[in-house]
């Protein structure tokens, strides 16, 4: 762990990778929630449709990610980067097109959404993979701290913004900002100078369907990663399963005004600013074990408080507090757990690893927010999100009791190995 006390050095190449992600990270806070505005006051959508574009989009995506994780694993991951970015400007920039020539569907939006979702994996698969190859070892925790600590700046201050600007501008605008964004990244991605050396294979042999599995076989035989990966899977699941019972709870059931409710989510984000910036002090004084177990299991004891809100000002402080110490909480562990997943992946899996962890967070995301709709529909939505609460204060025992420490690349087996694929995307 290197000294905390010393400023890190993490390199030119960081910096701009750096630039690109903020630059698509704030992007994406403006355009928070575009499409459910979009769909609601564009194309008169109902409930449901708009349901179902979050959480269809989310499923399909993933499902059409499944074959990228090998078919990048020994490509160059810059030009994969800048191809993903440039997928994601053009399919959002479909949007406005239609909409300014009245031609704006609801498959449309569908579409755009399962493209933009795919892209989105391959993205964070390809830029954590080359994020191994351009920041050492010890400077990783750095790095994924930094990370951390823009996604959650872009959270506070994006949606907010990206509000008044659809009130002021129209429906469309955010969407416009935030392709934009990601046409600005893949321009920052390109500014890299520095050679890549993607990771070869050991053996030569033409590809086969098994590959697919690889990332997940890596996962689920790694006696830490599996632990950990089905933790995320429930953890997540179930947070994220909430939030959509959360806001017909606070604003049908207990009448609070839209703005209080933006507000009651957006000042604990400052949270997440609070422990991504803390993440690297913490580790350094307590270990990364210890984070890793500590920070993994007060994480899920946070959201059982959102079942007992109340109406009014008492209500509004059970919501920000309880949103506050989880995000505090999710923040210093993501940090650190994004570090030590690098650190102990092998760099020949890297990308099929990462790809194959965004494809089933992104699948049990969109399972259980569904799955939870409907309890809280034959129930309320106050028993919907106190069952999640009551579950997740069971994950803690998933989290593994030791916490391997990194291992060196391992070469692919002969009958797994994949064909050198050349440094062109």
């Amino acid at each position: 762990m290197p000294n905390i006390g010393q400023r890190t050095r993490l390199g030119r190449a960081f910096g701009w990778l750096w630039a690109a992600y903020a630059v698509s990270a704030y992007g994406t806070g403006l355009g928070f929630g575009a499409f459910s505005v979009v769909a609601i006051t564009v194309l008169n959508a109902s409930a449901a449709e708009v349901a179902a574009l979050s959480s269809s989009g989310l499923a399909l995506g993933a499902l059409l990610a499944v074959p990228l994780g090998p078919w990048m694993e020994f490509r160059a991951k810059r030009p994969v980067m800048i191809a993903m970015d440039v997928i994601r400007f053009a399919a959002l920039a479909s949007v406005p097109l239609a909409y300014w020539l009245g031609v704006l569907s609801f498959a449309q939006l569908l579409l755009v959404s399962m493209v933009a979702a795919t892209a989105k994996i391959a993205f964070t698969a390809a830029s954590g993979a080359y994020l191994k190859t351009i920041v050492p070892a010890d400077g990783l925790l750095v790095a994924t701290s930094r990370f951390e600590s823009t996604t959650w700046s872009a959270t506070v201050i994006g949606p907010p913004l990206g509000g008044a600007a659809i009130g002021l501008l129209g429906p469309v605008t955010t969407v416009v900002i935030d392709a934009v964004s990601y046409l600005l990244s893949a321009l920052g991605i390109s500014a890299i100078t520095e050679p890549e050396q993607p990771p070869k294979p050991q053996h030569t042999r033409t590809r086969r369907w098994s590959d697919i599995a690889e990332g997940w076989r890596y996962i689920l035989t790694h006696d830490t990663l599996r632990r950990f990966f089905f933790n995320a899977m429930l953890v997540n699941g179930l947070i994220m399963a909430t939030e959509p019972l959360l806001s017909v709870l606070m604003l049908s059931h207990l009448g609070f005004p839209v703005w209080e409710y933006g507000l009651a989510f957006a000042v604990p984000c400052i949270g997440g600013l609070i422990g991504s910036r803390l993440a690297r002090r913490i580790a350094a004084r307590l270990g990364e074990q210890t984070v890793l177990r500590v920070f993994g299991a007060l994480r899920a004891c946070w959201p059982l408080g959102l079942a007992f809100i109340r109406p009014g000002l008492t209500g509004l402080v059970i919501v920000m507090v309880t949103e506050l110490g989880l995000i505090i909480c999710a923040s210093i562990f993501n940090a650190v757990f994004a570090a030590h997943r690098l650190n102990t992946t092998a760099t020949d899996r890297h990308a099929r690893v990462l790809t194959a962890w965004s494809i089933t967070t992104s699948t049990s995301i969109a399972a259980i927010t569904v799955l939870w709709g409907l309890l809280a529909q034959l129930t309320s939505p106050r028993t919907a999100i106190a069952l999640a609460g009551i579950l997740l204060l069971g994950t803690p025992f998933l989290l593994p009791r030791r916490i391997a420490t990194p291992e060196p690349a391992s070469p692919i087996p002969p009958n797994q190995a994949p064909v050198p694929s050349g440094d062109r995307a």
